[in-house]
């Protein structure tokens, strides 16, 4: 069978081993009922529904022509490597340092990876995405987050 589109190929299949990821990793979790789902039931529905996606366009990739085969192209190493890297980052940080230094330093370094950087659109988003984090995740859902550095960093 011959490709017909190469970008929608690697995005299908890019789509189908990140659902079954999430869907796999998911299996590790309470799932609860659908009345009360745990915290593995989410998660799990979301890399299903990304795996059909994939394949939905995987597919589409093999039957639909299109005019030059859509070449996948060169990949943009950079701006990749410093998002990665700015939730990694995230990750690491937000134990240690809290929500509000861990946020803005991910829009800092996910900043990095485009164009053009402009230090006051940098600042206003980080302000405005802690704000509604702090919003949505602490007022609104009562997750505990840290929010500040811890005072016994050294535990």
């Amino acid at each position: 069978m011959k490709i017909k589109s190469e970008k929608d190929f690697w995005s299908g299949l890019m789509f189908i081993v990140a659902g079954m990821g999430f869907a796999w990793g998911a299996m590790s979790y309470n799932f609860g009922s659908a009345a009360r789902p745990g915290p593995g039931y989410f998660p799990f529905g979301l890399g299903v529904i990304l795996a059909l996606l994939g394949a939905l366009i995987l597919f589409k990739s093999l039957t639909i022509e299109t005019e030059d085969g859509e070449p996948f192209g060169k990949v943009a190493w950079r701006p990749l490597i410093l998002i990665i890297a700015s939730v990694i980052v995230f990750g690491v940080l937000v134990p240690r340092l809290g929500m509000f230094i861990s946020l803005p330093v991910l829009v800092l370094v996910a900043s990095l990876a485009g164009d053009e950087f402009h230090w006051g659109e940098v600042i206003a988003n980080a302000i405005v995405l802690t704000v509604f984090s702090w919003v949505i995740f602490i007022w609104g859902l009562g997750l505990t987050i840290p929010l500040w550095p811890s005072i016994g960093m050294g535990k």
